[in-house]
């Protein structure tokens, strides 16, 4: 399959395939007849499709490479986003099983969680402050089908911005109620620090994050509707797992959010 050229749904059947099984796939961007960010979420969409039609449901969307710090990290310099389906949500200390992911990462995040469609070709600060019905803190553990996270932004879209779990926390908070910017994070893994950031991370502002996402999900006909989580982006910089362990994310004004890996 290598020295022959994927099509989409040649492309979205091998991610598939390395999710099922655990084994994680070369780089697919240099295998793709068209290599381009359309491409790569023709690929997402068509796993959309899929995912779909076995009955999982969407709750939200996840959006990725918004911190310089990530971007750096990965060799990329635009966000990007991948769908969150109601499967993918773990409990607050809920193990989650190391020998269900290939190569997991956490990161610290804002969620939003909408009360109102986000329907509009443009929208404003205004138009999402006012369509939130309250934040959370949020841990998302990504994780790769690419082997060695060697990814482009052609591979990640593709890989549906390489997503698997996330853990919302349970404290709702009012946006009035904190500091978007200026809010800091802390992520401890066990007993020692090993991640802080800030809210202005993300994009300088996770509103910045929030109305690109409302905006591409209209361009692509699938509108952020009421009830969505938005997972914003990273805060700082994102963490390998590669033990079993307690990771626990402090954000100033929305509380800790916890995850066990076992």
């Amino acid at each position: 399959m290598s020295d022959q050229l994927l099509s989409i749904e040649s492309a979205a059947a091998l991610l598939r395939v390395a999710q099922q099984s655990g084994k994680p796939l070369a780089p697919i961007k240099d295998r793709l007849v068209q290599a381009d960010i359309q491409t790569a979420y023709a690929i997402q969409e068509q796993n959309t499709q899929y995912a779909l039609s076995q009955g999982r449901r969407l709750v939200g969307r996840k959006i990725g490479l918004t911190s310089p710090v990530v971007q750096a990290q990965l060799g990329v310099d635009q966000p990007d986003f991948g769908m969150l389906f109601a499967d993918m949500a773990v409990g607050e200390n809920i193990p989650v099983q190391l020998s269900g992911l290939i190569q997991p990462k956490v990161e610290a995040e804002i969620a939003l969680v909408i009360g109102k469609d986000l329907n509009h070709e443009r929208h404003t600060y205004a138009d999402i402050i006012g369509a939130t019905e309250y934040a959370l803190a949020a841990i998302e553990i990504v994780d790769s089908r690419i082997a060695d996270w060697k990814i482009s932004i052609t591979d990640t879209v593709a890989d549906n911005a390489s997503s698997a779990l996330f853990v919302l926390g349970s404290q709702p908070v009012l946006l009035k109620d904190f500091s978007l910017t200026e809010c800091d994070m802390s992520m401890m893994h066990n007993n020692a620090q090993v991640s802080v950031g800030k809210g202005a991370a993300c994009l300088g502002n996770p509103l910045n994050a929030a109305v690109w996402l409302a905006d591409v999900m209209v361009q692509c006909g699938r509108p952020l509707t009421a009830g969505s989580i938005i997972l914003t982006g990273a805060l700082g910089p994102m963490v390998a797992v590669s033990s079993a362990g307690t990771y626990s994310v402090s954000i100033d004004g929305l509380g800790t959010v916890t995850t066990v890996f076992e």
